[in-house]
């Protein structure tokens, strides 16, 4: 179980630095409005966390 949570977390945390690191590449309107696109797509990865966190609360509660 340990061994599941540590690899969700890793995942996510690898998906959220390749997101970064993508979102400053493409084209050049994208990275006119790079700002305001990655502070979407974090507060997207910042709910999926907490939803995610509390998921798991409520599994190994119930």
């Amino acid at each position: 179980m340990q061994f599941s949570i540590i690899l969700i977390i890793l995942i996510g945390i690898i998906a959220l630095v390749s997101t970064i690191l993508i979102g400053g590449l493409g084209d050049s309107n994208y990275s006119k409005r790079t700002k305001g696109n990655l502070s979407r797509l974090t507060l997207i990865y910042l709910v999926v966390i907490f939803v995610s966190f509390g998921g798991l609360a409520l599994y190994l509660i119930f």
